[in-house]
């Protein structure tokens, strides 16, 4: 159980979440830097992949891109209320993650206690 592929699938979305929450905070700390091109982390489409093939999924941070979305005049291209959306959803996407896991470590406590 505590291998099993919903756990690995939890601990990989985790990860991936806490790379976007490092990812996005660098954006916002460089909102006024000339030339900083905002990244963008992606872990959900390897993620998917993996549970599509029927493998446990990699527990890694996935990949970090710099967005091609257009710039301002001085070459940034970071945006302060995408971020502040993107912060905001990764950080109640973890708290999710975090509860499910919570969940199946509860379940396995409850079947420790009574065997």
């Amino acid at each position: 159980m505590i291998g099993d592929v919903t756990t690995t699938t939890l601990h990989a979305a985790l990860a991936g979440l806490a790379q976007r929450s490092r990812v996005t905070a660098d954006n916002i700390a460089n909102v006024q830097t000339p030339g900083f091109l905002a990244g963008r982390t992606d872990f959900e489409s390897s993620l998917r992949t993996e549970l599509r093939q029927g493998k446990a999924p990699t527990v890694s941070g996935g990949s970090i891109a710099r967005s091609l979305e257009p710039t301002r005049e001085d070459g940034n291209n970071v945006n302060l209320d995408s971020e502040t959306v993107i912060a905001t959803e990764t950080g109640l996407r973890y708290q999710l993650a975090l509860n499910a896991l919570d969940g199946k470590y509860g379940l396995l406590r409850s079947a420790l206690r009574t065997a």
